[in-house]
């Protein structure tokens, strides 16, 4: 009798399972507050393992996009205008990512002050929150990207937004995040979750030249922290 390879089912991926939400969102046409699938649900009709579902939603629930309540389910979030996609970017050092974003974010603080409404300051709090509840390294890297994210949303400035969705894309290259995860401690989220404190009470004081000051120092610290040397 011939031999049979075993069967190996395709390996389901976190984004699959994104799709299938917001295949389900948009079919269904469910809109901000809506219940969504439990993750048993979600985990038997994508064929993905529970971990891969609750990947999937921490990443939807650090961009807002969903809202999760333990012992009551998952729902989704607030209306949201879609961003627009993100420039085109080739593959790039974190070298290259830190000096970009040091070159950046700190002169769109004054912007903020300015610009920034209620609703901006409610997503700037509800991602600080989330950095200071999660201690592993991937879910706090998704939360601090969310945060400064949220940051270049209160410009209203849809440049900025394409700017800073750019640059979190070259965030997911494989080599940056093997460095964070190298430099990653419990002591270097603390300070990193000062820092955004820090920059979250200077725009709420429409302080734009202290938020730009504090911004400043936070990159430069992650920058010492990922190369090793003060700038």
């Amino acid at each position: 009798m011939a031999s049979t390879l075993p069967y190996r089912p395709l390996r389901i991926t976190d984004a699959d399972v994104i799709a299938l939400i917001e295949r389900e969102v948009r079919e269904r046409q469910l809109g901000p507050g809506a219940r969504l699938p439990t993750e048993r649900d979600l985990a038997e009709r994508s064929g993905a393992s529970r971990t891969a579902v609750r990947r999937a939603l921490a990443n939807l629930e650090a961009q807002g996009r969903i809202i999760r309540h333990v012992g009551r389910g998952t729902f989704v979030g607030p209306a949201r205008s879609e961003p627009a996609a993100p420039l085109q970017v080739q593959a790039t050092s974190p070298a290259e990512i830190m000096a970009v974003r040091l070159l950046i974010e700190p002169q769109t603080m004054p912007l903020v002050a300015t610009a920034a409404n209620r609703d901006d300051f409610v997503e700037m709090e509800r991602c600080l929150r989330g950095g200071e509840a999660h201690q592993e390294h991937e879910e706090f890297e998704r939360w601090d990207a969310a945060f400064h994210r949220a940051l270049a949303a209160a410009t209203h400035n849809a440049l900025l937004v394409q700017i800073c969705d750019t640059i979190n894309g070259a965030r997911h290259q494989p080599l940056w995040g093997r460095l964070k995860k190298r430099n990653y401690t419990q002591e270097r989220r603390q300070d990193y979750l000062r820092d955004h404190r820090d920059i979250y009470e200077a725009l709420l004081d429409r302080d734009g030249a202290a938020a730009q000051a504090h911004m400043r120092a936070h990159i430069l610290r992650v920058q010492a922290n990922l190369f090793g040397a003060e700038n």
